[in-house]
């Protein structure tokens, strides 16, 4: 794993507005808009450089047809105490979400944001050094086998592992990549996000592609044209981006 490069930079949100949904984003966040960069509106830490390290960023991405676009991964938010969970679940619904219910050991409230988005908050526990974004959960047919693939692809370590299992950084920094055989959002909740991956350096890009291709994952065209990322999708088909240099 001393070769591996690659590192999970930010979270890509599919949105019918992009503008709105990114203003929802930042409050959710306590972050900021950037919309400098067109076709684009992207949610990051005041007075932070991108990438930003132990964290992801989120951009929100205009698509003429929302409901054409449903993936299996979606963010989970941290809280640290009782106060903390109840003034985001407040500041959420202020911004336009909606509680569709909570799991049945009560560890997540289960919401849809403005546009119907999935995404969960978490009940108060610790979370170490995740900052406010806990994880990013992906729901797949055999976390086992999947682990395996995204330990590799990013040189992550196994946490947890059980019916579910938990990769962090070797750093113990930033969001978790939690991977869960059975859903915990109701079937007629929406994701539409996924993560993009940045090699260090940029240029490793070929060479982080081809590593990723002997690991199982595959080039997927999702008619993104000539773009300096590579779309690709692992072993279950669950869609992911390689950055390059713009």
């Amino acid at each position: 794993m001393g070769g591996v490069t690659l590192r999970p930079v930010q979270v890509n949100i599919k949105a019918s507005s992009d503008a709105a949904l990114g203003r929802f984003w930042a409050g959710a966040l306590g972050w900021v808009v950037d919309d400098s960069e067109p076709g684009v509106t992207s949610v990051v830490p005041a007075d932070a450089s991108w990438p930003v390290p132990d964290t992801l960023t989120i951009d929100l991405v205009p698509v003429p047809d929302l409901e054409a676009v449903r993936t299996r991964l979606h963010l989970e938010l941290a809280t640290t105490s009782g106060d903390h969970h109840s003034e985001l679940l407040a500041r959420v619904q202020g911004l336009g979400a909606t509680v569709v219910g909570t799991t049945d050991d009560g560890c997540r409230t289960v919401l849809a944001d403005p546009e119907g988005g999935a995404f969960c908050v978490l009940a108060p526990q610790d979370h170490d050094r995740t900052g406010p974004i806990a994880a990013l959960v992906v729901e797949c047919a055999d976390p086992q086998v999947l682990a395996a693939f995204w330990s590799d692809a990013l040189g992550w370590v196994v946490a947890e592992s059980g019916e579910r299992v938990l990769l962090r950084a070797s750093t113990g920094a930033g969001p978790c990549l939690e991977l869960v055989g059975s859903s915990h959002l109701p079937a007629t909740l929406a994701s539409h996000a996924h993560v993009d991956l940045l090699p260090d350096p940029v240029d490793a890009k070929p060479a982080e592609v081809a590593r990723l291709l002997e690991l199982g994952a595959a080039n997927a065209d999702v008619g993104q044209g000539d773009v300096p990322w590579a779309v690709m999708a692992d072993p279950e088909g669950n869609e992911f981006c390689v950055l390059g240099r713009p």
